[in-house]
């Protein structure tokens, strides 16, 4: 079972769902130690994958998207920082 992308908190036509979680050379993807032990570094990828889908269809969402699987003790959340920053993949104790 994968993991299933939880509704953002804002709604998807807010003026703040403005981000692509596309990696740059200047954004960069990173994901810490404990979440890729916990869900593994394909999982991540497939999430990333369905996020950066997401976006295009709703044409950007909030920075900060997260993921859940019962089977796993911890959520996996994805922020995107703003200009300067990265796309992280952790757990919200990684926070």
């Amino acid at each position: 079972m994968e993991p299933f992308l939880r509704p953002q908190e804002i709604p998807l036509n807010d003026p703040r769902s403005q981000c692509y979680f596309q990696p740059s050379t200047a954004k960069p993807f990173v994901a810490t130690p404990a979440a890729l032990e916990m869900y593994g570094l394909d999982t991540i990828l497939r999430c990333l994958e369905s996020l950066q889908k997401r976006a295009r269809e709703f044409e950007g969402l909030d920075y900060l998207q997260v993921f859940e699987d019962p089977k796993r003790a911890e959520r996996l959340w994805f922020i995107e920082d703003g200009e300067g920053g990265a796309i992280t993949a952790l757990l919200p104790s990684d926070y």
